[in-house]
């Protein structure tokens, strides 16, 4: 049993549709203490080329509830542009964008324990769990 009094936040995002993690990805994450309390923005980072991103700030005390926003449009408007780039009879009218631009997941902590929250993501869908 931990005696920790907060919680602590981690996650990667794999990108599922080409099998690989998501890099560049960037990562805001919200706090709140209480369903009625505002959100606090506490800051972010950005996944590196694991996907991984390891560097999220730590969640004050009182922590019930957790929000991590994905900015995923950048990512696959990138992405589209290097496939497209290395693909010389690609179509030229080619759907560049994601269907979700974010991802925004919220879920509920309790202190002491640790939540990995990974992302499943592709242009027209996405899943999350806690992992381990």
């Amino acid at each position: 049993m931990s005696t920790s009094t907060t919680a602590s936040v981690s996650t990667h995002i794999l990108d599922t549709s080409v099998g690989r993690p998501a890099g560049g990805v960037a990562v805001q994450l919200s706090a709140r203490s209480g369903r009625t309390a505002d959100w606090q923005a506490l800051g972010g980072s950005a996944t590196d080329a694991d996907g991984r991103c390891k560097d999220l700030p730590a969640l004050p005390e009182g922590t019930t509830h957790v929000r991590l926003d994905f900015a995923v449009e950048p990512y696959f408007e990138k992405s589209a542009n290097q496939q497209a780039d290395a693909q010389q009879d690609a179509p030229a009218n080619r759907d560049s964008g994601a269907f979700f631009p974010e991802v925004a997941i919220t879920f509920a902590v309790e202190p002491g324990e640790h939540y990995h929250v990974p992302l499943l993501l592709n242009p027209f869908g996405y899943s999350v769990y806690r992992g381990s």
